[in-house]
């Protein structure tokens, strides 16, 4: 891995991997809903689309058709903190990818015809996963969590806010965030030693400057939501506070998350799907952002067998805080870690994830030795210390479905200690 400065003070992270013949090549942007305000909700995912819609040398068309036709693949993702544009290319037709993704980039024609158009297509994007209760109830969670911190607000935004938005409200807000202190790019693959003046060629005409502002940090509200919707299942969160990017116990959470729902031998998916059979999806997970983290546990169950799954959630639950995690417990999660970790390494793309993220919200990175030996320094008594700072709180709760009496009788606090 190597970190390079264009001329113009843009940051270049790369990774020569000769044994591919692919090349992952990612922008990334320090801007996502949580930079947003009220009015403004969505924005970034929204310029997250129009970038795609045309610039002044290729119009939308050209632009999926040059990628279709050198077998590559050009995309982009907006989170709650960062957007990301990226292609994966065989190496020959790196130059061409850079050509158009860099057109994209620096010159969006944003036009506001196009604008009205992807308006629509946003709208069918909200109406999709307003459709998809597995899916929504995440979003209602965080809310849970973080009420009106703009942690909490939807990536996609609302129909309502952004029908008011226009082509000025997107170039204004690119100008402001669309930076290159809050820019950098990645590469991994199989490049050779002109990839800088290569990138040096197609970006640095950015010239855009200003300051990344560190955010509010939010609380956890651990609230209670419920939204009603006909379905067959109930959907389930209940969050706690986790860890964030730079914290400390970063490992020993994300080796927690693996014991109690990370995978098909952890504990909540072999008690509800595996033993007794209450649910088809079961899992944890673990958010962590800049300066905060979420600890999420999902089910989603029958409502006559809804009662049942929370309950034995939480014996589960209870048991592993009155025990722990024994040292063969922490061994087997440590193994699965580092093997998930090693194999993702073997796709250019994740490496190019990897870089991209790392430097844009930790200025950092880790060598796959260095992260090694701190998953393999995580003890038994940092994950039970963990577990007690986890519990000390009550759940944030959200629940899809139709049986509100049953979610209201769940006892939030129930685990505090």
């Amino acid at each position: 891995m190597k970190k390079h400065h264009l001329k113009n003070g843009l940051r270049v992270i790369t990774e020569k991997i000769p044994a591919c013949r692919s090349v992952s090549f990612g922008i990334w942007v320090k801007t996502g809903s949580r930079n947003e305000g009220f009015e403004n909700n969505g924005i970034s995912h929204f310029i997250e689309h129009m970038l795609f819609k045309g610039t002044d040398q290729y119009s939308a068309a050209e632009i999926a058709d040059t990628f279709d036709s050198i077998g590559g693949n050009v995309n982009a993702f907006t989170s709650k903190e960062y957007t990301c544009y990226y292609t994966k290319v065989l190496d020959e037709h790196l130059d061409i990818a850079l050509e158009v993704l860099s057109s994209m980039f620096l010159n969006s024609t944003m036009d506001p015809n196009d604008l009205i158009k992807e308006k629509n297509v946003i709208y069918e994007e909200i109406s999709m996963y307003d459709d998809t209760p597995d899916e929504l109830v995440h979003d209602l969670v965080t809310t849970a969590a973080y009420k009106n911190h703009p942690l909490a607000y939807p990536i996609l935004g609302t129909n309502s806010i952004l029908e008011n938005l226009h082509s000025e409200d997107l170039i204004q807000y690119m100008k402001s965030h669309y930076h290159i202190n809050n820019t950098v790019i990645s590469v991994a693959g199989n490049i050779d030693d002109l990839i800088l003046e290569k990138i040096e060629k197609y970006f640095g005409e950015f010239s855009g400057q200003g300051q990344s502002l560190s955010p509010t940090p939010p609380s956890f509200e651990a609230d209670q939501l419920f939204h009603y919707k006909d379905t067959e299942q109930n959907h389930i969160c209940l969050t706690l506070p986790g860890c964030s990017l730079k914290d400390h116990q970063l490992f020993t959470m994300t080796l927690l998350n693996n014991y109690i729902g990370g995978g098909m031998s952890s504990r909540l998916f072999q008690e509800i799907r595996e033993n007794r059979g209450l649910a088809y999806s079961v899992y944890s997970y673990h958010s962590a952002f800049e300066d905060s983290g979420l600890f999420t546990i999902y089910m989603g169950s029958a409502p006559k067998q809804t009662n049942s799954v929370l309950d034995v959630t939480m014996k589960t639950l209870e048991s592993i805080l009155l025990k722990g995690m024994s040292t063969e417990q922490l061994k087997k999660s440590k193994e699965q870690l580092k093997g998930s970790l090693i194999l993702s390494l073997e796709s250019t793309s994740s490496r190019m994830n990897r870089l991209g993220k790392n430097e844009l919200m930790m200025g950092k990175h880790l060598s796959l030795d260095e992260i090694i030996n701190k998953i393999e320094s995580v003890t038994t008594d940092d994950v039970n210390s963990l577990l007690s700072k986890m519990f000390s709180t009550p759940f944030a709760v959200a629940m899809v479905g139709q049986k509100e009496d049953v979610f209201k009788q769940f006892r939030r606090d129930r685990l505090v200690i």
